[in-house]
């Protein structure tokens, strides 16, 4: 990366590269410009198929490019809101007549007043020239939550009770809905992804890089809850899995190890395997079998990937080539083959799906007006069942990443293929329409992970390291159509996750259409002022605000600074330990200072040592009472102490990222019971709940 050169946006490169979206430079702040390297933008440019290889190349593409956009009379989709017709029919001739194809399926002579869909819109212009594009009509913006809600953040995984085989699951979720809405009054539990995961031991514990998006993950199944599971017949087995469960959660609740996600795993598929056998009854089957009608194509790809999976491991990049395509003949041929694992893998969904409703359920029935809030990771495993299935919508060779910045100096590589937004646009949308039909089957609401990606995403060629990659654009208002129609038809909230560097116009973009922002206690501060921390007033109300988040440190480590020690233990500080920990210190500083301002410390000021960590976790929490933020979380550690962060980014072994059972402030796990029985936590929520 080099400064930026004005000249340089000039050159055939950077005009064939604007035209497809592919940014020549980027402003990490606002009085500094970096310019791309001619090689990130010529590799993200044929990742698109377009061809500027040489200097021939670039001037044919961009004749072509050029030439095509003089022709087209409109691009593959366009976008109209609350009923309008869209932007881009402005640019049509005079005289051109529009036929619209509505989603409900009848036909229209105007893109006026259509209802909320996905259309087809004909136009044929006075020279006879004709084109046709999707019209996605979508409601002009999401409604307000139904007033202010608090709730609970937590990692399914690592909620733990005494009916669980060594992680959460989503029988412990239903139950915790079931409690949080009744006993404390919340409005909702927001978790982790629960996407299904890459197999193979040892399995990537990141609920970030997923196998599938689409479809949640067996693992958090509660075997027990199935209703053949009593009618499994080789009992024997069952009761030596039941011991063996048992085992597996003691050495987490009793003898301090680390969930072990492969062991479950393993456990439950033997289970499974057993309930597959059984039969369905009439009921269950004709259920089973509107599921699979239902999901169709895209549910028999993802069981057939699982179940090559068996056979060739867990990356379709190293399958015979003839299995490559999910619509090859022999793939074809392969299904039928496998015909009995790949039910066992739909079955998996279905049964996965049908818990996933009733936690939702439950959550609803204890008077939860949003209940779950599902989160929706940036993208998937390129080796995953997703990537094979949709190959022509992933830009092949990249990876999505982050440039350098402040924080991570080298720059992010995530290892996650990014869509095509051509060949997005293309289809109307059609996989990102159904991924967020799928999330939202179950959902009050959802949280989009680096929800900036829907405007732009940092591209990374394959083989070279983060700094030498480059923004790539996305249609932003297509984007945010298909989020808005989706949610709208779901009855459900949007949460972006917009921390960190976020492009001008993003948050307002967002706010528009009615998706609430995130807005994260210690980094709300007056950055365009004096940096002291916001007070309550001046933060937004369009958003959910929390004290922390699963990748930063617990409340209580944030307020001794330990999770500076911790970062010096694991060699990840950047400058001398004496430095970070007094910045730390100022930083916290300032924090109990303006609590103690306000009035929110009880028994003491900022700074002062005989106010508890316990008050001070109170304060924090009344302080998030104070701003006008329409949604307040409650990281469910902080309620008890636990002062270790589940995923503390820049590590992989170092740490046990995404293993650890939430713990008390002695670092012992809680369960369940153990949660619902805390008198620290009941404090806590008497806080939030204003009492």
């Amino acid at each position: 990366m080099t400064p930026a050169d004005p000249a340089r946006d000039d050159t055939p490169l950077a005009r064939l590269a604007a035209l497809h979206g592919v940014a020549t430079s980027y402003r990490p702040s606002p009085d500094r410009t970096v310019t791309a390297s001619d090689t990130a933008v010529t590799a993200a440019l044929a990742a698109l198929g377009v061809d500027a290889s040489t200097a021939d190349a670039v001037r044919d593409a961009l004749a072509a490019r050029e030439s095509e956009l003089r022709e087209r009379l409109l691009p593959p989709t366009v976008v109209g809101w609350g009923g309008e017709p869209p932007a881009a029919l402005a640019a049509l001739p005079d005289g051109t007549r529009l036929r619209v194809e509505t989603e409900q399926g009848g036909t229209r002579p105007s893109a006026d007043g259509l209802p909320p869909g996905v259309h087809t819109l004909h136009v044929t212009a006075p020279d006879g020239r004709t084109a046709e594009a999707h019209l996605i009509a979508a409601p002009a913006r999401l409604p307000a939550p139904p007033g202010r809600a608090y709730g609970l953040l937590v990692q399914l995984y690592s909620l733990l009770s005494r009916r669980s085989w060594g992680m959460g699951d989503l029988g412990d979720l239903a139950e915790l809905t079931a409690w949080a809405g009744r006993a404390l009054g919340a409005g909702f539990v927001q978790v982790n992804p629960l996407h299904a995961a890459v197999p193979g031991a040892p399995t990537d514990p990141s609920p970030y890089r997923p196998s599938s998006r689409r479809y949640p993950d067996p693992v958090h199944l509660r075997v027990e809850d199935i209703p053949e599971f009593p009618y499994a017949e080789d009992r024997s087995r069952i009761r030596a899995l039941l011991e063996r469960a048992a085992r597996l959660r003691e050495s987490v609740l009793d003898k301090g190890e680390l969930i072990d996600r492969d062991a479950v795993w393993e456990l439950k598929r033997e289970a499974l395997e057993l309930v597959h056998a059984v039969p369905l009854g009439p009921g269950r089957r004709a259920a089973y079998a509107d599921f699979l009608a239902e999901q169709g194509q895209e549910l028999e790809d993802h069981a057939t990937w699982y179940a090559l999976a068996e056979l060739y491991g867990p990356d379709w990049h190293t399958w015979p080539s003839r299995l490559r395509d999910p619509r090859s003949a022999a793939t074809g041929r392969a299904r039928a083959e496998l015909m009995d694992r790949v039910d066992f893998h739909s079955r998996l969904a279905w049964l996965t799906d049908a818990q996933l409703a009733t936690a939702q359920r439950t959550a609803r029935d204890a008077g939860m007006p949003i209940g779950l809030i599902h989160d929706l990771a940036v993208g998937v495993h390129p080796g995953g069942a997703d990537a094979w299935a949709q190959q022509e919508f992933l830009a092949s060779g990249m990876s999505v990443g982050a440039p350098p910045d402040a924080f991570n100096p080298r720059g992010q590589d995530w290892g996650l293929p990014p869509w095509r937004p051509d060949r997005l646009a293309a289809s109307g949308y059609a996989p990102y329409r159904r991924l967020l039909r799928a999330l939202l089957r179950h959902a009050g609401a959802l949280r989009i992970d680096h929800v900036m990606g829907l405007f732009r995403l940092w591209w990374v060629p394959q083989g070279q390291p983060p700094t030498e990659g480059t923004y790539v654009r996305y249609d932003a208002e297509a984007m945010l159509a298909v989020l808005v129609l989706e949610a709208s038809r779901a009855g459900a909230l949007v949460i972006g996750e917009d921390l960190g560097t976020v492009e001008p116009g993003v948050r307002e973009a967002l706010q528009e259409r009615g998706v609430l922002g995130t807005s994260v206690l210690w980094f709300e501060r007056d950055w365009e002022g004096n940096g002291q921390p916001l007070p309550p007033e001046r933060w937004r109300a369009d958003c959910l605000a929390t004290a922390t988040t699963h990748d930063l440190p617990p409340t209580a480590a944030r307020l001794s600074g330990e999770h500076v020690e911790l970062r010096d233990r694991l060699g990840l500080l950047s400058r001398p330990l004496a430095e970070e920990r007094a910045e730390a210190a100022a930083e916290t500083g300032q924090w109990l200072a303006l609590l103690s301002r306000l009035g929110l410390l009880e028994g003491g000021s900022g700074g002062n040592s005989a106010v508890s960590e316990e008050r001070e976790i109170q304060a924090v929490h009344r302080f998030l009472l104070r701003t006008p933020a329409r949604l307040i979380g409650v990281w469910l550690p902080d309620a008890v102490g636990d002062r270790r962060p589940q995923n503390l980014p820049g590590t992989w072994d170092q740490y046990p990222n995404w293993r650890l059972p939430i713990a008390d402030a002695q670092g012992r796990p809680v369960t369940l019971d153990d949660l619902a029985a805390s008198p620290r936590l009941y404090a806590l929520m008497d806080v939030v709940r204003g009492r």
